[in-house]
């Protein structure tokens, strides 16, 4: 019997079943590279840091457009108060090492400059609002920053603090990023940059404030204050602890709110018309104020400071679609386009950890190796090679 000839009829079908087999295999991998449970939750989270930062946002502008109340300082320290009440007294009940006494003894002054940089990077910030535009600001609010192309370029220098962030993480934390990751900061400035086109088409580019040129200088520094407090979050709270960070945060950070308070905003609060209104909106901005800070350590942890202000780039878009019912905002569909372009950034950058290059000892050699940035992807790729050797 004489064996079928392979260039019959039916030799071009497994190949076609070859070729289609391998593209499924890649999309498989793709999936399972993009969509761990450790990304998708990563995402959920910095959406609910964003929502958080988005209701910031838009009491503070509330306040200041509809009942001319510019108190930066009273707003920053209610938050710090809260903190205190709940991270500082915390401490204070610890005991050995972590007790609150003995932080001070060992870091007083490392914990007063953090204070300092945290209490003036949100009194800029929220003093910014009364100057330029929503969206402008409310992207510094979230480490990014407005600057010398005037009001419809604001957005697009918006991460200014992302790439300072970057830097310092480089030299500080010793990050060492990928090309991935350039790729996706860069794919998150495209998304960013589609929102100048959303706002000169909206029009609102002639919403700016009283004077631009003095809010773009605030947003410059407020982000690099930000950049610096965010990195040193990122220290403390994988080298040491949430609540140390929080708990020092809230001390120095009510002690220094409260001696400027009463020096640059006596006159101001002494002019506030309360009522419940103006009440219930100093409120709403500590809660988001506190649960932002209380949630950004727990992401961090298992992140980085870096995608955490990736991902909470969103929060911009957050804002202006609140702004569509409060402020008379235009809608656009390019905002939905930046939305899709930013969330493709972040997922691209959690999508590959970052390495640690620690720093040489002695006469030892530095040695590069996996740090703990990511560390939540690091661990999941850790047990898919377990799993993956078993088998």
């Amino acid at each position: 019997m004489e064996a079928d000839s392979p260039a019959g009829p039916g030799a071009p079908e497994p190949l076609a079943e070859g070729a289609a087999a391998e593209f499924s295999s890649l999309l498989r991998r793709i999936k399972g590279k993009l969509f761990t449970w450790n990304i998708l939750k990563t995402i959920a989270l910095g959406q609910m840091l964003s929502l958080c930062i988005c209701g910031t946002a838009i009491t503070s502008q509330y306040l200041a457009e509809r009942y001319k109340v510019n108190t930066p300082m009273l707003q920053s320290f209610i938050n710090y108060c809260l903190l205190f009440l709940i991270y500082t007294v915390m401490l204070a009940f610890r005991s050995g090492s972590d007790n609150l006494l003995v932080i001070l003894k060992r870091k007083w002054w490392k914990y007063i400059l953090l204070g300092l940089a945290d209490v003036e990077a949100n009194y800029v910030i929220v003093r910014a609002y009364q100057y330029t535009t929503l969206t402008s600001v409310q992207m510094s609010n979230i480490r990014c920053i407005a600057s010398v192309f005037w009001t419809q370029y604001q957005q697009l220098l918006d991460c200014f603090g992302i790439p300072v962030l970057m830097a310092l993480s480089w030299f500080i934390l010793h990050a060492r990023y990928r090309v991935i990751h350039f790729i996706a900061v860069a794919v998150c400035l495209l998304g960013v940059g589609t929102m100048v086109g959303a706002d000169i088409l909206a029009g609102r580019e002639d919403n700016s404030g009283s004077d631009v040129l003095i809010g773009d200088i605030l947003v410059l520094l407020g982000a690099s204050l930000y950049a610096i407090s965010n990195v040193c979050e990122e220290y403390i709270v994988k080298k040491l602890s949430r609540q140390e960070f929080l708990g020092m945060v809230g001390l120095f950070g009510t002690i220094i709110s409260g001696i400027q308070l009463l020096i640059v905003e006596y006159k101001d609060i002494a002019s506030i018309h309360w009522d419940w209104k103006i009440a219930l909106l100093f409120v709403a901005f500590a809660l988001c104020m506190f649960c932002l800070y209380s949630f950004m350590p727990l992401v961090i942890k298992v992140t980085s400071a870096t995608s955490v202000n990736l991902g909470i780039l969103t929060a911009d878009l957050y804002s202006l679609f609140v702004g569509l019912f409060l402020f008379g905002y235009k809608f656009s569909g390019l905002y939905i386009l930046s939305f899709t372009v930013i969330m493709v950034g972040f997922i691209l950058y959690c999508s590959t950890p970052t390495r640690t290059a620690e720093p040489a000892e002695s006469s030892v050699p530095p040695v590069t190796s996996i740090g703990i940035d990511n560390l939540g992807l690091k661990l999941e790729e850790n047990l898919q090679e377990t799993h993956s050797a078993v088998l």
